[in-house]
């Protein structure tokens, strides 16, 4: 797998998953970042004339660097849910097929420490055109890729975890439900949103209000806004003045 990008590229290195990498013949204060980190990990660099970066990467925007990295271990999803937190907090991902909400979403599920996300493997967009998206939140993310959505769902209910389904038309308020307890929160995809068995077998089904005249959100913004609450019900619950 391929991860280009400055900070992509660098994240990777922390995460000592780099094998390789290849700059261009422009240099920066950044890739001069790239360069001390791959010499203190011992990884080779390579210069090559920019075109050929620009092949690799489908003339994507890689600031002058490439790296070839090891992709993350597969997991399934009893290996991810065995590895979770006490309350778990878990990300289902119903069919997410633009590359760029999966990275967006990948990245703010890092920063609110989620447990891992579980994807479907068809109608869903690759793991190798996200990592420039997501800010190198690729490389520190556990995701496990299933084959059934709905299964998966169930599976996580025989777990303890409680399922809930994020749609513009839920039947309750997102805030009001104990994002406390163990919690996977489900978001559909782009267009369609939850599809109807996902639905179904989901715990229960909210929304986040929206008091302007737009009628949805996009669904990495709304993953954010639901992961975050789940974060502040979190921390408010263990506050001294919680107890």
């Amino acid at each position: 797998m391929i991860v280009y990008g400055v900070n992509p590229v660098l994240e990777a290195l922390r995460a000592g998953r780099v094998r390789a990498i290849r700059v261009g013949t422009a240099s920066s204060a950044r890739t001069a970042e790239v360069r001390r980190l791959a010499a203190a990990a011992g990884t080779p660099v390579t210069r090559v004339p920019t075109e050929v970066l620009d092949r690799v990467t489908g003339r994507a925007v890689h600031q002058g660097v490439v790296a070839d990295v090891t992709a993350p271990a597969p997991l399934n999803l009893d290996e991810l849910i065995s590895g979770a937190t006490d309350p778990a907090l878990l990300l289902v991902l119903d069919g997410i097929e633009d590359p760029q909400n999966l990275g967006a979403i990948l990245r703010t599920a890092e920063a609110a420490g989620v447990d891992g996300v579980i994807r479907q493997t068809r109608r869903a967009a690759p793991l190798g055109r996200v990592a420039k998206s997501s800010a190198g939140a690729l490389t520190h993310v556990r995701v496990a890729s299933v084959v059934n959505i709905a299964r998966a769902v169930t599976d996580l209910k025989t777990a303890g975890i409680w399922t809930v389904g994020l749609e513009a038309d839920g039947d309750d308020i997102f805030a009001g439900f104990d994002l406390t307890l163990p919690t996977a929160l489900v978001v559909g995809s782009e267009g369609r949103g939850l599809r109807r068995l996902v639905r179904e077998r989901c715990d229960r089904v909210v929304s986040i209000p929206l008091l302007g005249r737009i009628n949805s959100l996009n669904v990495a913004v709304a993953a954010g806004i639901a992961l975050f609450e789940a974060v502040r019900q979190r921390r408010h619950a263990l506050a001294p003045s919680a107890k």
